[in-house]
């Protein structure tokens, strides 16, 4: 194993251990979340331990949370005891990993996570936000206490031991087709059409590949058109506690194509979403960040049927647009002329890793 993940909790008597942060939803099933913790129960009393592994959604910074109010909504959670033991998992090469490297007093922990679940988005903060971002997000929890659920008990800080993991999906392997998109403008004061296409070769890109747009004009209006411009928008759907949509622009570059009347054009113009262009964008979804790792735009939401919709969280997807922009000219130019735009989907994921 390349790495191994383990906190402790500041009173010393829980080590967490897990061999990977990132765990997959095959669409079907999701990863098993197997861990160890390590014990020294010195200080426990009549305490018992537990783990649990929550998916929650987080609107809101934690120190935010004064007067009563909550800034975190537990989407789904499962708890184990450990200690006194009352869960023996079936043993597997990552417990057995784990527990090599942890030692004795070593107590080994499994949860299947369900597979309706959101996958670990976050809202990017702006410049002078503090605190954790906005967003879906998984952690598993070790911590010290008489009862499992009592809502009552306070759960001291150093009696705990925390890490974040993310549910991920991966690109499927089919590819499908590419979307297509054609319209067709008809003009005030122009006797004929402009018809535009758009097409895509695939229906899915990976994050930061080079996405290639075939374009094809046929101009028989009496218009110019003077630009192509592209843009792409993310639309993040943030369902779980309002009906709230929101879309960012998170590409745009103008191609200068001039089209006369009567004129076509036939071109391929070739566009690259990436984060690094829209760091200063507050509210873009990103794919859930571990602490002080990079990330990347929120990978495309992929869906279940009858998955429900209390749990989604965060839905993310997005779209091309492919304006042709028209020349003004004249007293009327600006009235009796409009852009022409084409709209297609865009699917951006992660592709899966090679074993």
């Amino acid at each position: 194993m390349a790495k191994v993940f383990k906190k402790t909790s500041g009173n010393g008597g829980l080590t967490l251990y897990l061999g990977k942060r990132d765990y997959v939803d095959h669409i079907t099933s999701v990863e098993q979340v197997d861990g160890v913790v390590k014990l020294d129960p010195t200080n426990f009393g009549d305490r018992k331990v537990f783990v649990q592994v929550a998916c929650a959604f987080r609107y809101g910074s934690e120190d935010l949370d004064v007067m009563g109010l909550c800034f975190r909504k537990d989407i789904w959670i499962r708890h184990v005891q450990i200690y006194p033991e009352d869960h023996k998992p079936t043993l597997t090469a990552m417990h057995d990993t784990l527990m090599k490297k942890a030692g004795d007093n070593s107590y080994p922990f499994s949860f299947e996570i369900a597979n309706n679940l959101p996958c670990s988005v976050s809202l990017q903060p702006g410049p002078d936000d503090k605190g954790k971002a906005c967003g879906v997000d998984f952690e598993v929890k070790t911590f010290l206490a008489m009862e499992k659920c009592n809502p009552d008990e306070k759960i001291e800080k150093k009696d705990t031991a925390r890490l974040i993991i993310r549910k991920i999906q991966y690109a499927p392997s089919q590819v499908g087709a590419g979307p297509k998109a054609d319209i067709c403008k008809s003009f005030m004061m122009s006797e004929k059409p402009v018809h535009l296409e758009a097409s895509l070769e695939k229906d899915l890109y990976f994050h930061g590949e080079s996405i290639p747009i075939k374009i094809k004009v046929n101009n028989e209006s009496n218009k110019t058109m003077k630009k192509i411009k592209i843009s792409v928008d993310q639309a993040t759907d943030i369902i779980l506690y309002s009906a709230d949509k929101y879309t960012k622009c998170v590409y745009t570059k103008e191609f200068n194509e001039t089209i006369e009347p009567s004129g076509t054009l036939e071109n391929t113009l070739t566009i690259v979403p990436l984060l690094s262009d829209n760091k200063e964008k507050r509210g873009l979804a990103l794919d859930g960040r571990l602490k002080d790792e990079d990330t990347n735009l929120a990978s495309t939401t992929m869906l279940t049927e009858g998955t429900e919709k209390e749990v989604l969280g965060i839905l993310v997807s997005y779209k091309i647009k492919i304006n042709l922009m028209v020349a003004g000219g004249g007293l009327l130019g600006g009235l009796t002329a409009s852009d022409v735009t084409a709209e297609i989907p865009l699917m951006l994921m992660h592709p899966k890793p090679e074993e």
